[in-house]
């Protein structure tokens, strides 16, 4: 009986021990603040200008210099090292402004270069993507293309799965640095086929695929 009581007793006290722990780890959690916001540099379709950004593949042509052009990636923080430059921003810029960036780092070294930015593969600034999450057989960031639609980025993410509710479906997108929010009726659009629900997206957007309820 004492060995029944003493077990009990040993119970009670890990499971205080547990409680207290608990509380305390509880306690000690903050939240986070909010992610950075940085909103596309493209409000109309219209205006879309490509935007280098990280993981950009550069082809960048020096006129009469071949010993100093050459294919350069963009790194993560943004930046590019050449032959005789290093840490030129590149991400967020259009290609012929990066032309005159490095021009400008160059003329120390060389008398007037003419230099010619071309982008060999594209991925663009996050801020340039469009993200789309939820219920889409491939989830993903779509690198935008200029006059894009939602029936583009289906395609691209390949559509629907048959768990999605695509009529609920939500585009997000900031508007002078607020965050409108519009309806979708992808199923409309994809499965049949009813054009008036096909919208422009643009860079930035972010669109969620619900869940549907049975």
């Amino acid at each position: 009986m004492k060995d029944l009581i003493r077990l009990d007793r040993t119970t009670r006290l890990l499971a205080i021990a547990l409680l207290t722990i608990s509380t305390v780890s509880c306690s000690s959690l903050q939240v986070l603040p909010p992610a950075t916001l940085y909103p596309a540099k493209t409000d109309t379709a219209a205006a879309y200008n490509y935007l280098i950004g990280p993981g950009d593949k550069l082809n960048i042509f020096v006129w009469r210099n071949p010993e100093v052009s050459g294919s350069f990636i963009v790194r993560p923080d943004g930046k590019i090292t050449t032959s005789l430059v290093e840490d030129i921003p590149a991400s967020g810029k259009t290609p012929t402004q990066l032309a005159r960036t490095i021009e400008e780092r160059l003329g120390v070294y060389l008398r007037e270069p003419i230099v010619t930015v071309t982008i060999g593969s594209f991925v663009g600034p996050y801020s340039e993507q469009i993200r789309v999450i939820g219920e889409a057989v491939e989830p993903k960031a779509v690198s935008y293309g200029k006059n894009m639609t939602l029936l583009d980025v289906m395609i691209t993410v390949g559509g629907l799965t048959e768990f999605a509710d695509g009529n609920d479906a939500i585009l997000v997108r900031i508007e002078n640095g607020k965050q409108q929010e519009y309806v979708l009726r992808i199923e409309d659009l994809i499965k049949y086929g009813e054009i008036k629900a096909n919208v422009d997206v643009l860079p930035g957007d972010i669109i969620v695929i619900p869940e549907a309820w049975f």
